[in-house]
């Protein structure tokens, strides 16, 4: 099975703002140099965005906007100590799944 292009659409339009320094929810906030320095406030950023996200039977993506402010919130926390989250996360949110092995299984 494939990503739907609904999905990958998404996460396209979501990478490209995030990568460019250009994400509306994130204006005011200085968060590219995280990209080489803090890679890990990055992956953070990207775990929310795939664990938050929600699509219907058909790959149709419900929430796109949603899990953005969820993923762009944790970079806005991570860069102004001030901010607060809210609501604040759920484990299930923030939680990073292990990578997969080198080599495809297919």
């Amino acid at each position: 099975m494939k990503l739907s292009n609904s999905f990958s659409g998404a996460l396209r339009t979501f990478a490209y703002f995030m990568a460019s320094g250009t994400h509306y929810q994130l204006e005011g906030i200085n968060y590219l140099d995280l990209y080489g320095e803090e890679p890990s406030a990055i992956e953070q950023a990207f775990a929310i965005y795939a664990n938050v996200i929600e699509l219907d039977e058909d790959g149709n993506v419900l929430n796109a906007k949603y899990a953005e402010k969820r993923a762009t919130d944790y970079i806005r926390s991570y860069c102004d100590p001030t901010f607060e989250v809210n609501p604040p996360y759920q484990n299930w949110e923030i939680e990073l799944h292990g990578p997969l092995p080198i080599k495809d299984l297919i």
